[in-house]
Parts: structure tokens; C-alpha cells; sequence
């Protein structure tokens, strides 16, 4: 309806659209039949305050060439000791804004980076109760966390936390979405260590995460290093899977690098690994650590000779980041000089692979951002 309203004609709805922040794009006519409107329409448009223009013309290509790509930021975080909880929220805070300047969609951290909390711990704690003590920052955690990934629209891998159930702790790998849910991941898998000095009990499922963006998996430190529990994962569709892990010298590090590369090889796909670095003293089951951050490719023509996009110096405080061509994996395992996702399956007479139980694949969300 359009009336007059001091000589001029006025639309309430119009109105109401443009008090409530819409903008005119311009006057349509012959758009659809309205006779009381003799055929013309205006087109409005609203602006979104949370969409990030520089994120999306990564993720989406022109029609002409169908490209799929993901930038990712592997944190290399230094421990160090601190005087409270505030302390280490400015640490983190530091990686989401490196991930958010950088136009990142995936920020990950490393395995146990949590750990240099129990530098406000009491100094007389053993290591098993200092361990159930960082447990109980678990909420805290995840407060940080979910107003992080929903504040930078990330998917933030936030490394490993210790979490108890039943009274027995966890080493426990959290994804968080930038619409603010949170998933999780089990280490499967858990080092002499933990079990001496942390008595962690080890996690029973396999999950891949179904994101807008990619397909994408978890695996924490020691878990990489086996390659069945890689190829299951690969074959229920992930595309990149991330490794937090923490390593104290260089041998144990070299383990986790080493297969990690082996696993994107032999499963043409990403590893993206991040690790800590620096000392913690006077903490003595976590005195050192050693570790550098990679992201990993397929070894083929189509990706870098040395079968990495990214790398960081080691024992320093820094992020690699890095674009993923998530398009070049389906043309490698097509056309690639070898097919081992399809080779491994010439030989049933001599072995098989099956998951017990099945992957249990997880869909985030339905929203880009």
C-alpha cells in the first residue's frame, strides 16, 4: 500500500525495512506481476556485520574454476610460567588474532598446551594431582574457547585438555565452531608416560567432522603414528587431519614428524601438526619440551617437492599458515603417478582393514561463514 504523506508518496513497509537498517539497491520493474505496484519493486539490501569477505573469497572460487580451498594456522606455542588465569588468556588470545588477521578458517593448537597452568598450582602437587587439578579448569576452558571460535568465525582446534569422567581422566581433543558447538575426540592411544605420571585412560571412538568447508580429523600425538587408525579415517572421506601433540626432545618430535608425513603420503591428504615449545621449571614431569609445526601434502606433481607447504623454525614462539587445495586431492587420487587409496585394495587375499566400531562421522553445521 503507498499513500501520500506531505506531497510525497510513502510505503510503510519500505519504511519499516529502511528504519530497520536495510539499504535501497535500486528500483526493478517487470521483476514479478504486481498491478497496484504498476510492475516496480525495490530491491533491499542488509548487510551481515559477521560475514568476512577476505575468509569467503578463499573458500569460493569463480564458477569457471572450481577450486576448494581452506587457510589453516598451526600454532607453535611457547610454555612459560604464569602468575594466573589471565595470563593465559592473553597467550591464547595472541593465536586468535594472528588466525583472524591472516583470514584463517582452521586454528590449531597443540596437545597438552594447557599444561603451563600448573605453574599456579600449588609447587607441592604431584604429577597425578596436578593433573586431575588442570581437569577442573575444563569449564573455563571451554568458555574461553567457544567465545573465541564464535567471536573470530573460526574452527579452532584448541589443542588437548584433560577431562574427567567417572573419575578417570581423559586426554580429550576439542573442536570448536564458529556457530559455538563444541566437539571432541579421544586420544586413542596413550604413551607409557601418561599412564605413569597421569594415569590417563584411553578413548574408544574414531570421529571425523563433516564441516561447511572440509572433511576434516583429529588424531592426538601419539595417535598419528599409527597408520590403520589414518587409513580408516581417509576412507570415511577427511580430506586434513590435525595432530596436536607435545613432545619433550628432539627423537620423540622426529616420531610424531615423520609419520605424520608418512600418513599424508600413503593417504593423499593434509597432516597439519603443532607442538610446544620452552620450558617449564620446577614442573618436573613437564621440564622441557621440543617441537616444530608442519603442514604436510600429498608427494606428487601437483604439491610441493618436500611433500610440505609450511614450516616453522623450532623452539620459537610463532604459527604456520597456509592455503590447502582441497580440489588437488580428488584430481591426485585420480591421476597421481601412484593410487594407494585405490591399490590397497588389490590384495584382499593378503590383508583387510575394518573398524570396530564404525567411524562415527559428525556434521558440525550447515553454515559457511
Amino acid at each position: 500500500m503507498v499513500y501520500l504523506c506531505k506531497g510525497k508518496l510513502k510505503n510503510p513497509a519500505l519504511v519499516a525495512h529502511l528504519k530497520a537498517g536495510y539499504t535501497v539497491k535500486r528500483i526493478m520493474i517487470d521483476f514479478f506481476g504486481d498491478r497496484s505496484s504498476m510492475d516496480y519493486c525495490t530491491l533491499l539490501e542488509m548487510t551481515n556485520p559477521d560475514f568476512k569477505p577476505e575468509k569467503r573469497k578463499i573458500i569460493a572460487a569463480p564458477l569457471r574454476k572450481p577450486v576448494r580451498k581452506v587457510r589453516v594456522c598451526a600454532a607453535q606455542y611457547m610454555m612459560r610460567p604464569l602468575k594466573s588465569w589471565g595470563d593465559f588468556v592473553r597467550n591464547i588470545r595472541f593465536f586468535a588474532d594472528v588466525a583472524d588477521e591472516y583470514h584463517c578458517h582452521f586454528l590449531l593448537l597443540p596437545e597438552y598446551f594447557t599444561a603451563e597452568l600448573f605453574s599456579i598450582m600449588p609447587p607441592y602437587l604431584d604429577s597425578l594431582a596436578a593433573m586431575r587439578e588442570l581437569a577442573k579448569f575444563t569449564p573455563k576452558y571451554i568458555d574461553l574457547f567457544k567465545d573465541l571460535a564464535t567471536g573470530y568465525k573460526l574452527y579452532i582446534i584448541a589443542g588437548s585438555q584433560p577431562v574427567e569422567r567417572d573419575g578417570k581422566l581423559y586426554n580429550v581433543a576439542h573442536l570448536f565452531t564458529p556457530t559455538g558447538l563444541i566437539h571432541t575426540q579421544n586420544k586413542l592411544h596413550i604413551t607409557p608416560s601418561e599412564r605413569l605420571y597421569f594415569d590417563i585412560e584411553p578413548g574408544e571412538d574414531i570421529r571425523v567432522f563433516e564441516t561447511p568447508i572440509a572433511k576434516i580429523a583429529i588424531q592426538v600425538c601419539y595417535d598419528i603414528e599409527f597408520p590403520e587408525v589414518a587409513r580408516l579415517i581417509k576412507r570415511s572421506g577427511a580430506d586434513i587431519i590435525f595432530v596436536p601433540f607435545n613432545t619433550d626432545e628432539r627423537k620423540a618430535y622426529y616420531r610424531v614428524r615423520y609419520t605424520a608425513q608418512a600418513r599424508a603420503v600413503e593417504n593423499v591428504m593434509y597432516v597439519v601438526i603443532s607442538g610446544n615449545v620452552g620450558n617449564l621449571p620446577n614442573i618436573k614431569s613437564y621440564l622441557i619440551n621440543y617441537g616444530q609445526s608442519v603442514i604436510f601434502t600429498p608427494s606428487d606433481f601437483a604439491f610441493p617437492m618436500e611433500a610440505k607447504v609450511g614450516e616453522a623454525e623450532p623452539n620459537i614462539e610463532t604459527v604456520v599458515i597456509s592455503d590447502l587445495d582441497l580440489t588437488s586431492l580428488d584430481q591426485q587420487r585420480e591421476t597421481g603417478s601412484v593410487r594407494p587409496l585405490y591399490d590397497v585394495h588389490v590384495r584382499p587375499d593378503i590383508y583387510e582393514l575394518i573398524a570396530k566400531p564404525p567411524i562415527n562421522i559428525i556434521r558440525t553445521e550447515q553454515t559457511v561463514f
